[in-house]
């Protein structure tokens, strides 16, 4: 029997890029499941993400001036547009997603202004009359959790059946066409391609293109059919890293598409970035690059087979940076083509992930 759920309309907010958007899936799924209709106010870089999400109403839009790598200036308007479209939308719950480092209560205060009756969030500075629930994030939980763990807080809750994990909606488009002779049809294509994604929307947490072209053309030299994938601003990179050893995809996928070439292929090798919990929406294995400038813990891919590479204990550790502090990029750096090549030939041996096996994101990893 399907609960009643509650005539509530919710407002989701997420105001990063599309991986945060990505994590916050489990979540908005749950209030979704609790509540008559659930709105997701995402930044133009994570429009794309909340499009793919299970259980989103509608879409809305606002780049905020706190929030985001180049976040624009204030603008009196953009922010009276937003909070008249939030009033006219009549919210009785607002529920604001943040990362460990954000503050919920910009947001809060718009909401308050727009006539949100409840607003949730978690904040360890004093909220004032922002914030009905002043939620404090417990101690060691994964974005995905930590997510979670707000929505239970605004009284949602996952329907019986749903793993918790990460999810993507379905039908994905096709693949591709450049990429249909390398993934090939039927069940082929999950034993014999893999795709590395050398870019990220941070520098810091990205290998050198010389050290991502050495790795794939050490996973072509295993046998393995190659594709690279990259945005249209990472053409260059794409197209250097791919060299003649591999497919290069760069600029030639939305995110709904690189979904389906993720979906596609045995193993993702990835740094921290949206394509590697893109990669997990679509159950695919990860080798993630992860370089220590926050907490692994926090954000690795979440609830599929993954090793991670990368010195954790780098003197850039938990710091943030945008930028490699290190001369060099050793956290990185030090991660070699045959560790690679080792990680893949294991996580592709390894079963599918199942709802009992991988709820929470307790596959083994190593540190180079």
């Amino acid at each position: 029997m399907t609960p009643t759920k509650h005539r509530v309309r919710v407002l989701a907010v997420r105001l990063d890029s599309d991986g945060d958007v990505l994590l916050t899936g489990p979540a908005v799924r749950a209030l979704a499941a609790t509540y008559d209709q659930v709105d997701l106010l995402v930044s133009g870089q994570g429009v794309q993400a909340a499009e793919l999400l299970p259980g989103v109403t509608e879409t809305l839009r606002f780049d905020a001036p706190w929030s985001g790598a180049e976040p624009p200036r204030v603008s009196a308007e953009a922010v009276l547009d937003l909070v008249a479209g939030l009033v006219a939308r009549r919210y009785q719950l607002a529920v604001i997603f943040t990362s460990f480092h954000q503050s919920p209560l910009p947001m809060a205060l718009l909401a308050r202004l727009a006539g949100v009756r409840h607003i949730v969030g978690v904040s360890e500075d004093y909220p004032g009359s922002l914030l009905d629930v002043r939620h404090r994030r417990p101690p060691g939980l994964h974005e995905v959790e930590a997510a979670l763990d707000l929505a239970d807080q605004a009284g949602a809750r996952l329907p019986v059946g749903d793993d918790g994990l990460l999810a993507v909606r379905r039908p994905l488009p096709a693949v591709p066409r450049r990429a249909e002779h390398t993934l090939g049809v039927g069940g082929a294509w999950r034993q014999r391609s893999v795709v590395v994604h050398p870019g990220a929307s941070v520098p810091a947490r990205a290998p050198l293109p010389e050290d991502a072209r050495a790795m794939t053309a050490r996973l072509a030299r295993d046998g393995w059919d190659v594709l690279v994938t990259g945005s249209t601003a990472e053409r260059d990179l794409t197209a250097y890293v791919a060299g003649g050893h591999a497919t290069d995809l760069g600029g030639q996928t939305d995110l709904a598409e690189l979904a389906a070439v993720l979906e596609s292929a045995a193993c993702v090798v990835v740094g921290n970035t949206g394509p590697a919990h893109l990669a997990a929406a679509v159950g695919t294995p990860v080798v993630s690059l992860f370089a220590p400038v926050v907490p692994a813990d926090r954000w690795v891919p979440y609830g599929v087979p993954r090793l991670v590479l990368g010195d954790q204990g780098a003197v850039c550790r938990g710091t943030r940076a945008r930028t490699c502090p290190v001369p060099g990029h050793p956290c990185l750096a030090s991660v070699t083509p045959e560790q690679v090549s080792d990680a893949v030939e294991r996580l592709t041996h390894l079963p599918p992930r199942s709802p009992a096996t991988a709820s929470r994101p307790h596959v083994e990893g190593w540190s180079s």
